[in-house]
């Protein structure tokens, strides 16, 4: 009797410690679960900004120009590519050297995290000018990336006397009066410093070098070809089809090295005794005050898109040179120029 008093009591002892244990075991299982909710609660408030509608890229350029063609190049490889979820879209905003554009993306909702710019070096030049348009530069928004390079170009007709850079600035040299330049922009503009950069490096008075500006690049190479001028200056990018027609002659580019396939013959400012050169990017801007969270976001993004194929495929076909740079990159390099801008217009008597 007392045997089986004994056994009860054992079973009744290890039937609580069971129910014991399982208790403390859902307990853990909750506590697990409610650690792994909180924990993806809070990876979720971690992700940051991300777009929520439609993308603006606005090209302070007129259709069928280079800032439109490298805005819509953008936008292209972004849909090909699906970098970024949301649709973009471009609109041109031409007039005042790309000033209008810029003063409309500053002033006109300035909050916007998801408009982008997409202007190129006036921006830089045409706020140093003495008759700058616009009181805005690259320091009144947040710069994102660097996207292309291209380089100025000095170019002569193919029967011009003129072989060399050498010969035609030296020519300028002796009589300033002698050879007029064509160019694509206005007064002061980076047409018209490219082509002061050698006379100033030769220590020519620029002031004294005649310089006529048409309104646009095309026009600039009509004067050349037509003989109503001596040498012309606009970006690589634009000859190559007169170069491979045999209608002109490459006589220097401003690259700090010499460029690759039918430019590869063509010397540098530098190698040609000129210490001078000169950039001329294509790059994103955001509006000013845009978050940390949105800057990190459309770099990251941008990256992913210039190490596509499609997009090495676009800056081949429109022989543009691959210039990325991330923010504080491209913020530091706009300064440079800047320093560097600064200096060219006050030899030629047009800065503030």
């Amino acid at each position: 009797m007392k045997s089986k008093w004994l056994l009860f009591l054992v079973l009744s002892v290890l039937s609580v410690l069971l129910i014991a244990c399982s208790d403390s075991n859902d307990g853990a299982t909750t506590t697990t679960n409610e650690s792994e909710a909180a924990e993806a609660s809070d990876k979720n408030d971690d992700v940051g900004y991300e777009p929520e509608k439609p993308i603006v890229i606005y090209a302070p350029g007129g259709a069928g120009g280079g800032l439109d063609t490298t805005a819509r190049a953008v936008v292209k490889v972004i849909e090909q590519t699906k970098v970024v979820a949301q649709p973009f879209s471009v609109e041109n905003v031409p007039g005042g050297g790309q000033t209008t554009g810029l003063s409309q993306f500053i002033t006109n909702d300035p909050t916007n995290e998801e408009k982008l710019l997409l202007p190129s070096a006036p921006i830089v030049i045409n706020y140093l000018r003495n008759e700058a348009a616009s009181p805005y530069s690259y320091a009144d928004m947040k710069p994102i990336a660097q996207l292309t390079t291209d380089y100025g170009a000095i170019v002569v007709k193919a029967d011009s006397p003129y072989q060399t850079l050498e010969e035609l600035y030296t020519a300028i040299d002796k009589d300033t009066s002698s050879i007029t330049f064509a160019g694509g922009s206005g007064a002061g503009s980076m047409d018209h410093i490219i082509a002061m950069m050698p006379a100033i490096a030769l220590g020519t008075d620029p002031k004294e070098i005649k310089y006529i500006s048409y309104d646009a690049g095309g026009d600039a190479m009509v004067a050349l070809l037509g003989g109503h001028s001596d040498a012309l200056t606009t970006g690589i990018s634009e000859v190559g089809q007169y170069l491979e027609a045999g209608e002109i002659r490459v006589l220097g580019v401003s690259s700090s090295k010499r460029l690759d396939g039918i430019f590869s013959e063509v010397p540098t400012f530098k190698e040609s005794g000129y210490d001078a050169e000169f950039t001329n990017w294509r790059g994103l801007f955001a509006v000013k005050d845009i978050s940390d969270e949105a800057v990190k976001y459309w770099e990251d993004h941008i990256e992913q898109m210039v190490e596509t194929p499609e997009w090495q495929s676009e800056l081949e076909k429109n022989s543009w040179g691959n210039g990325f740079k991330k923010s504080d990159d491209f913020m530091t390099y706009l300064q440079e120029q800047d320093k560097v801008v600064l200096k060219i217009l006050k030899e030629m008597g047009m800065a503030k």
